[in-house]
């Protein structure tokens, strides 16, 4: 018998043998008709599915999968729900509408020591019975033993043991600074993300190449941790521009970060743009709202999303695919940059 998740106004859960009752058939008609197999009455099959829309009854995913290997669910998993997943999130539902598939997102919360290795346990949770196939936002590691479809975003080794949708981190990282140096910028710092993301590596590899192409060398001194976090990220800016020699830019890893320099530049008294310019990546919606607007390296983040659905549903069907996929970034110029101070506040 199938279980049920819909429900009635004032009543219990709904179950098949509701359904049946109602529509003055059998058990094992009503499990004909939902399960679309031959031998019922075409007035029969009417008759049930108004009476299962009526009441609302809906099998379970568990005895969906049971019966036909098949839930008609994709799963999302993701570390946490913050700007960068939640953007991504809205290029997933987007590009599921209308393709059959149902989204489960499924939010790990792993914290410090349970971060490596936490997809695999989510999925081994998730996989078989609740999901046909995954997407999974910067997982820690590769995922290519999977028992279902996976599409890795933005993944912390980089490109490789799955099928992978990510965006140019470092040609962003390289068109962020030779923005700066167009405005007259030297001293340029960089507060750098997690050193184990992939993404934050190519960032800081496309800081150095292009202060290198320009024939200016990179000081150590301004190369801070910003791990991605706005605190964090404050905290580290606040000491650098605190040094008599300080920067007059700053290019962060990602916006958490940007917005954590404008704080610690408003705490310093200093002004942005006219004593200090800043550079964001990823361009989540706050970085238009903070104050001034964030200049930013947008990634398409509702693109790298739809992508990959476009990724798992190929594989769900068993059709070749491309293993790896990358999308261009784009600069997006607003009023947190500005040509470099002629004398730097110290």
């Amino acid at each position: 018998m199938d279980s049920a998740l819909g429900t009635r106004p004032g009543a219990g859960r709904v179950t098949i043998a509701d359904v049946a009752r109602a529509a003055g058939v059998s058990i094992p008609t009503v499990s004909k008709v939902i399960n679309q197999r031959d031998g019922v009455a075409p007035a029969t099959i009417v008759r049930v599915q108004q009476v299962v829309e009526q009441l609302g009854y809906e099998t379970s995913l568990v005895a969906r999968s049971l019966r036909s290997s098949r839930t008609g669910v994709i799963g999302i998993l993701v570390t946490e729900f913050e700007p960068f997943s939640t953007e991504l999130l809205r290029g997933i539902s987007s590009a599921t509408t209308g393709t059959g598939y149902e989204l489960l997102a499924y939010a790990g919360l792993m914290t410090g020591a349970d971060r490596p290795g936490w997809e695999r346990r989510s999925l081994s949770r998730l996989s078989g019975t609740l999901i046909d196939g995954a997407i999974v936002v910067t997982p820690t590691t590769a995922l290519s033993s999977s028992s279902i479809p996976v599409v890795a975003i933005d993944p912390h080794t980089g490109p490789e043991g799955h099928a992978t949708v990510d965006a140019d981190n470092e040609g962003g990282a390289v068109d962020a600074v030779e923005h700066l140096l167009a405005l007259g910028h030297t001293r340029i710092a960089h507060l750098r993300g997690r050193p184990d993301l992939a993404s934050a590596q190519l960032r800081e590899a496309g800081y150095r190449r292009a202060l290198t192409a320009a024939g200016i060398p990179v000081d150590e001194a301004l190369v801070r941790d910003g791990g991605y976090q706005e605190d964090q990220s404050a905290v580290a800016a606040q000491a650098l521009l605190a040094t008599p020699d300080r920067p007059t830019a700053v290019f962060a890893a990602n916006d958490s970060s940007a917005v954590g320099v404008l704080r610690a530049a408003a705490a310093l008294g200093l002004r942005v743009p006219e004593d200090l310019s800043v550079v964001g990546f990823d361009d989540v919606p706050q970085a238009s709202t903070t104050s001034p607007p964030l200049t930013t390296v947008a990634q398409p983040l509702a693109d790298l999303g739809a992508r990959a659905v476009d990724m798992l549903l190929t594989m769900l069907r068993g059709e070749p695919t491309s293993d790896h996929l990358r999308l261009p970034t784009i600069l997006r110029v607003r009023a947190s940059t500005a040509p470099a101070p002629r004398t730097p506040i110290r």
